[in-house]
């Protein structure tokens, strides 16, 4: 390169505006650079919140008020549930996980279009008519999208309070059964038949969980008046010893049976309720093979289960009453068409068989009327 092109060069460029690079380039750069910081605090914001809903923690004040100190509720959770902390931990880290999914997208998705709208007017572009086009866009939204907003708020809800996890037996209104997903707009239930119910969680009024905590199987057993209350809780006694002999029901049974009393009387019987208080969807299966001990209980002992009386109400119905009706004529006189004729028998014609008589011709009336009139007219000589 000769000196000539070199001083062009660099007159060329000591000429180069640049102030340009201190303006639009270095606003869009701070705009992106900031949005990408305040997304990393966000999210550690929402990382922390959600690393707290998984540990369960909280505050507690010391029995002798010195300081305050933070413990797991897992532990207590644990104990007054009988539910292993491993599962406790495993369903918070669940829910956690969710929410904080939910948390991270919507916040992402806010500083991206703020940013987006402050690089087009970084650039000199006109925004206005965009910011109008989404004050119209969000009105139309919040009146059409009503529904959507409430299933993702009750959804939050749901999975933040715990109600409810994958695996849990819950009854939900129509859809009773075991939950096999839970998302933010909706849950899906599969119940006993097989079918996969699709609520949407803003429909959801009311939740009962049938595998939080503890369940009690309760039965209403009826025992006749010759097994007295103490030859009962003698075989209840013997029940509940042949059932811890098995392993699962064993592990099923959190406490022994109770026996409340008599639910109800009858005159052959009585109804003692018993109750079993198992862990979480096993209550079933405890009834049941209670139900088949006590079975073989009463048949060593030679007692026997209470006879449910019951009573049966029939009514007849049009054709059973219409039958009757003709059985019950065909008992009485026979009726006569006309004086000294001889008697008639009626005959079941269906609708279809029974077809309005056509009306008579007029030559046919007219015929009648002759062949009365000489009748008549020798009914009045006799008389004379």
């Amino acid at each position: 390169m000769t000196s000539d092109a070199m001083e062009s060069t660099v007159q060329a460029a000591s000429d180069f505006d640049w102030s340009f690079l201190l303006g639009a380039p270095l606003r869009i750069t701070v705009i992106i650079v900031g949005a990408i910081i305040v997304n990393l605090i966000v999210r550690l914001f929402i990382r922390r919140f959600t690393t707290a809903v998984a540990k369960g923690t909280v505050g507690s004040e010391k029995a002798d008020g010195a300081g305050f100190a933070k413990f797991s509720a897992t532990a207590m959770e644990a104990q007054r549930t009988g539910i292993d902390q491993q599962t406790i931990k495993e369903r918070r880290a669940q829910r956690a996980k969710t929410v904080g999914r939910m948390l991270s997208s919507v916040t992402t998705i806010l500083i991206s279009v703020i940013a987006t709208l402050m690089i087009l007017d970084a650039l000199s572009f006109n925004i206005a008519p965009i910011l109008a086009s989404a004050g119209i866009a969000g009105v139309a939204i919040a009146f059409g999208a009503q529904e959507l907003v409430r299933d993702y708020l009750s959804g939050f809800f749901i999975v933040i309070e715990d109600q409810y996890g994958i695996g849990d037996t819950v009854d939900l209104g129509e859809a009773v059964g075991e939950v096999e997903d839970v998302g933010l707009r909706r849950t899906q239930v599969r119940d006993l038949t097989g079918t996969l119910w699709h609520v949407r969680n803003g429909e959801i009024l009311r939740v009962g969980n049938l595998s939080q905590g503890w369940a009690r199987a309760v039965l209403d057993i009826p025992i006749d008046y010759r097994t007295s209350m103490d030859e009962y809780r003698e075989m209840t006694e013997e029940i509940t010893r042949t059932l811890r002999k098995d392993p699962e029901i064993a592990k099923a049974m959190i406490e022994a049976p109770e026996i409340a009393g008599v639910q109800s009387l009858s005159g052959s019987h009585r109804v003692i309720r018993t109750m079993v208080k198992t862990k979480p969807n096993l209550q079933w299966m405890v009834e049941r093979a209670f139900r088949a001990e006590l079975m073989t209980e009463m048949a060593k002992r030679g007692g026997q289960i209470g006879m449910m009386q019951e009573t049966v109400l029939r009514t007849l119905s049009s054709t059973d009453a219409e039958s009757t009706e003709t059985t019950a004529g065909s008992s009485a006189p026979r009726e006569k068409s006309a004086v000294g004729a001889a008697p008639t028998t009626r005959s079941h014609k269906t609708a279809a068989d029974e077809k309005p008589s056509p009306l008579p011709s007029g030559d046919e009336i007219r015929g009648t009327v002759q062949e009365d009139s000489p009748s008549e007219g020798t009914n009045d000589d006799a008389d004379d």
